[in-house]
């Protein structure tokens, strides 16, 4: 069986993306839990990553003496050895460009997750107004991801990015939780989008654990001194 390393889930986006998409799918797969007690030599979480992962870092993927880490070389593994869920667009213009949202993600949104860091459990809509306020490149990441959606869901119809479940809407589902923890402004459209991602099964599945962690870690914590 799949054996899938994840962090904390109240904090760890990256480990949320193919987990979700795991679960989504319907694909089985044993999850294993690392806490994040410091990411420091010596600390428990490095001693568990470092001897499986050349990184050290969640999430990874093991297959039998395979291990995969980086979420989307997970997510193309996947989508190849499971090509009946069909995990990406089944187009070939629909696959590329879901691909290159995917790796926009990847690589992109700096602003938005470093002021905005995931944060599922709290709920922080006066610091989201000031970031909206001081933070011009938030509100620029925000426009991006609003044209985005806003396209992509005119056409192809909904309910997800690309019609059906994918990768892609695996892929942005922590961004989700950004944009309801700091109550950050966007369309009406782009609101249903975001809380249709979140009634997602597997979207629920992942909320309800990482509500039930009870875990506040300071050094994930840049917006408040306790757990409210």
């Amino acid at each position: 069986m799949l054996k899938l390393y994840v962090g904390n889930k109240n904090y760890s986006s990256w480990s949320m993306r193919p987990w979700v998409l795991l679960k989504q799918a319907g694909i089985p797969f044993e999850e294993v839990m690392v806490r994040f007690d410091s990411f420091a030599p010596g600390s428990t979480f490095r001693h568990t990553m470092d001897p499986i992962s050349p990184t050290g870092k969640v999430p990874l993927l093991q297959d039998g003496d395979l291990a995969v880490w980086d979420t989307l070389a997970i997510a193309e593994y996947l989508a190849e050895q499971y090509p009946e869920h069909h995990l990406w667009p089944q187009d070939v213009s629909a696959r590329a460009r879901a691909r290159s949202i995917c790796a926009e993600m990847h690589s992109g949104f700096g602003n938005l997750r470093s002021q905005c860091p995931m944060n599922i459990e709290a709920s922080l809509p006066g610091t989201g107004a000031l970031i909206w306020r001081d933070k011009p490149g938030v509100r620029s990441d925000v426009a991006r991801l609003v044209a985005m959606w806003q396209e992509l869901l005119r056409e192809h119809g909904g309910p997800m990015l690309f019609g059906d479940f994918s990768i892609a809407d695996a892929y942005y589902a922590p961004i989700c939780m950004r944009l309801k923890t700091y109550a950050l402004p966007v369309p009406t459209q782009i609101a249903a989008y975001v809380a249709r991602v979140c009634a997602l099964p597997g979207v629920q599945a992942w909320i309800s654990d990482a509500l039930a962690e009870n875990d506040f870690l300071d050094f994930e914590e840049p917006h408040r001194l306790r757990r409210e």
